[in-house]
């Protein structure tokens, strides 16, 4: 028998373990999250927070929303990124990134309630992982996981109590691995990964200093530093990343991957820093090094039985476009809602296939996109001639060719600009992080064709009603509360929702009857003048491509599982037939 019992027992307490601890306790589901080290994150990794997640912690509350928006650092001080000689040299461009420039400031405000800002890992795993445990969450630290067996009613895992030395086993129904890159709970499962490991090496310095005269005037998060024979290959791109402003810093900086890592003491991260900054004086506080390898792999499933794995152990890349963090926590808000509705009777074991059918697809879409984004480098490297070998010399020369005269210093200069222009697929993708439409058997889209991208899909978001897409946001007036919401606070929460206009009543009729049957609570919005919910501004009507007596059924995830364009025939038939589907039961 084993030592302890719980529904869900998840391994690692990062971001994606957190998040998914957190949504699991906010469903009343019982589990337990084991983390092998004492505490959470000790060095910031990942800090860019995109809306999408920050959609995710409104939906986990306002107060969590709230706080991560007092720890982090607003969206307008994540600015500009500079491509400079030094901080304190002479500076090469920049480009407005992370939805700087006021027409995709404008893209920003009208795809959600929620605001991109810069939270590093050090502020977000606590919120998470606070909001867990004071839900329910049994949390445990100093608890390694050694191995797993499953059988036909669940999962014995086998932990290490490293304050003891003993080994005790927990028995739960399902277990989820969010171990990160080196994830024994994804390899001990078999799982199937495409690409490879290690495919680059990198340090990371952090330290204090004051740089605020060399950066306040033109606030950014990363500061992309060219200095010919600074490092491998002659090339000499180190990057200089914001934590606090303008008094914490984390500097980046290649190493060979071939050769063995380099030891970064102290000495050798000050000398790297003073170099950076261009101040051979600079006074710095060093805090802590580390070296890391670049990564290009990914799951191509992510299930084997009662055993899920998610976040870093699922997709695994270098830090390229800001989506790892992201990815992870979107990955527990995909998940958890389907291990509540099974684990409640609500839903059938087929539900959980889609969490791979889903989630599978963003992970490969990630790991190239963050992979591709470093060669996206290249063109900078060419237009400033920085792709000379080992000739220091030859590379300064042509890097300061760009300030001359005639056709030949014209042209270089605006291939420069359009090289560093190019970089917003990396540092403005907004259609990468917002666009993702799913397909799956927790979806049904009864031949609706898609309806495809008129833009960069990329670069700009797309909002539709199109089922396996995002719930598009608007914003509605709430007389319950007296106060504006947006459409996706009328969903979430655990539950399913059924959205629907005057003359569509009979839609809320059937989600009483049908809901009551299948054991579950269908919210329902009536959406219309008169109505508890008004569209005032006429953007919702605009956004849900159906009529007013059509139906939307968004899952508890905010994704639209299925949608009437008008009133069905049979409103309780047609909603019983899809959502037995989506619930495979």
């Amino acid at each position: 028998m084993a030592d302890i019992a719980t529904d869900v027992l998840i391994i690692g307490t990062g971001p994606a373990g957190s998040a998914t601890a957190a949504l699991l306790s906010t469903q009343g589901v019982e589990n337990m999250a084991i983390n092998r080290y004492r505490w959470l994150a000790n060095t910031p990794r990942a800090h860019i927070t995109n809306q999408r997640t920050m959609e995710v912690l409104r939906d986990l509350g306002r107060e969590v929303e709230a706080e991560a928006y007092m720890h982090a650092t607003e969206q307008d001080l994540m600015g500009e990124n500079v491509f400079c000689e030094s901080l304190a040299g002479e500076e090469i461009g920049r480009m407005k990134s992370w939805g700087k420039s006021p027409l995709k400031r404008a893209e920003h405000y009208l795809a959600s309630p929620s605001r991109m800002n810069d939270l590093p890992q050090t502020f977000m795993e606590p919120i998470l992982f606070a909001t867990a445990c004071r839900r329910g969450t049994q949390g445990r630290m100093s608890t390694e996981y050694v191995s797993h067996e499953q059988d036909a009613d669940g999962v014995t895992t086998t932990c290490l109590d490293r304050l003891s030395g003993r080994n005790f086993t927990v028995r739960s129904k399902y277990l989820v691995g969010a171990d990160g890159g080196n994830s024994e709970v994804a390899e001990h499962s078999g799982l199937p990964f495409e690409g490879r490991m290690g495919v680059g090496g990198s340090m990371n310095i952090l330290f204090r200093a004051d740089l605020s005269k060399y950066v306040a005037h033109r606030p950014s998060v990363l500061y992309w530093v060219m200095q010919p024979g600074a490092d491998v290959g002659g090339i000499g791109m180190g990057l200089v990343r914001m934590i606090r402003p303008w008094y914490e810093w984390l500097i980046v900086w290649g190493y060979d991957i071939n050769e063995p890592a380099p030891v970064v003491d102290e000495e050798f991260a000050t000398g790297v820093a003073r170099q950076l900054v261009g101040d051979p004086k600079l006074d710095i506080e060093f805090i802590s090094a580390n070296v890391w390898t670049v990564n290009n792999m990914y799951a191509t499933r992510m299930r084997e039985g009662r055993v899920f794995i998610m976040g870093d152990a699922a997709h695994r890349h270098p830090p390229s476009n800001g989506l790892g963090s992201n990815t992870s926590i979107q990955d527990g808000f995909n998940l958890a809602w389907k291990l509540a509705a099974v684990l409640k009777g609500q839903a059938g074991d087929r539900l959980l296939d889609s969490y791979s059918d889903e989630r599978a697809p963003v992970a490969k879409q990630i790991v190239t996109r963050a992979n591709q984004s470093i060669a996206e480098f290249g063109p900078i490297f060419e237009a400033l001639g920085m792709t000379g070998g080992g000739d220091h010399a030859k590379i300064q020369a042509s890097m300061e060719a760009r300030t001359g005269k005639g056709a030949e210093a014209e042209a270089q200069r605006e291939a420069i600009r359009k090289a560093i222009a190019f970089k917003e697929y990396e540092f403005d993708a907004h259609g990468v992080e917002m666009n993702h439409r799913y397909d799956s058997g927790a979806v049904v889209k009864d031949g609706q064709p898609d309806p495809g991208f008129e833009r960069d899909s990329e670069l700009h978001y797309h909002p539709t009603t199109w089922p396996g897409a995002r719930l598009p946001h608007a914003w509605v007036f709430d007389h319950d509360s007296g106060s504006q919401m947006s459409t996706l606070d009328l969903c979430g929460g655990g539950r399913f929702t059924v959205l629907t206009g005057i003359g569509g009543e009979a839609w809320a009729e059937a989600a009483a009857s049908v809901g009551g049957e299948l054991g579950i609570d269908i919210r329902v919005h009536v959406i219309g003048p008169r109505r508890a919910v008004v569209d005032h501004t006429g953007d919702w009507a605009r956004a849900s491509e159906i009529r007013d007596t059509g139906c939307l059924l968004v899952r508890p995830d905010h994704h639209v599982a299925w949608r009437a364009v008008d009133l069905a025939d049979d409103p309780a038939g047609e909603l019983r037939r899809v959502l037995r589907k989506v619930l495979a039961c």
